[in-house]
């Protein structure tokens, strides 16, 4: 298996772009690209056992928003999926957006509204070695990269992963 470093230009936009919605948003637990759709798919995890009631509330506040959203920047015909899926002590939030249309600040708005509405059960990987400097210079990436997704489609699905306090991304 080859060993790629930040400054090979084997490197795709894809993995750039999994590699910083990681390290910039610690709540997504995996995230995923379908090269098929161009689809990504975000994954959150929250612990315990929500209710049926409070994980629905979840799920319709997160899609009237994404929705608003839309309307606000005129975007017409956006794949977007959510879903909550529960488990004996855990659920599982997946949302699939398409890349052509998905932007930073609506990450974003996924995230607000998550902290907002659901922080208690929320599992998020915070590292302390970031300070805001980083988190600016991710966000500046993810926005750049999404744009070079739109205009150049990578041919490989990929997923990125959190392990023991690392992003891992791998060709699915």
């Amino acid at each position: 298996m080859p060993n790629y470093q930040q400054g090979d230009k084997q490197i795709s936009d894809g993995v750039n772009l999994l590699i910083s919605i990681l390290v910039r948003y610690p709540e997504v637990g995996t995230i995923t690209y379908n090269s098929s759709n161009q689809s990504i798919k975000l994954t959150f995890l929250l612990t315990g056992s929500p209710e049926k009631k409070h994980m629905d509330f979840i799920t319709d506040h997160i899609t009237h928003s994404l929705d608003a959203y839309h309307i606000l920047k005129n975007m017409k015909d956006t794949l977007v999926e959510i879903c909550m899926n529960s488990y004996e002590n855990m659920a599982m939030l997946t949302i699939i957006r398409d890349v052509g249309s998905l932007s930073r600040g609506e990450i974003a708005l996924i995230i607000a509204l998550l902290r907002e509405k659901a922080i208690d059960l929320l599992v998020t990987d915070q590292s302390e070695f970031l300070v805001e400097e980083d988190l600016l210079i991710q966000e500046e990436l993810i926005e750049n990269m999404l744009e070079n997704m739109k205009k150049k489609y990578d041919s490989h699905s990929l997923i990125g992963i959190r392990e023991d306090g690392r992003v891992l991304v791998f060709n699915k």
